[in-house]
């Protein structure tokens, strides 16, 4: 008999993952960290994008086109 664990629920994306969470891009992603449109946090030399603010943008899209 084998377990498995649950997978552990991904909280921060490196810019490349939350493109393509999104769908969009990897410039596009960069070009949206640069201009304040997704917000971002630094470790180190890496930048990474909270799972919440993936959600927030993607939901920010949503309330633009009506």
């Amino acid at each position: 008999m084998s377990t498995t664990t649950a997978p552990i629920p991904r909280i921060l994306y490196r810019p490349e993952e939350a493109a393509t969470a999104l769908s969009l891009g990897r410039s596009t992603i960069y070009e949206l960290m640069a201009d304040g449109a997704l917000r971002f946090v630094k470790c180190g030399r890496s930048r990474r994008i909270h799972h919440s603010e993936l959600e927030r943008f993607a939901a920010s899209l949503t309330n633009q086109s009506h």
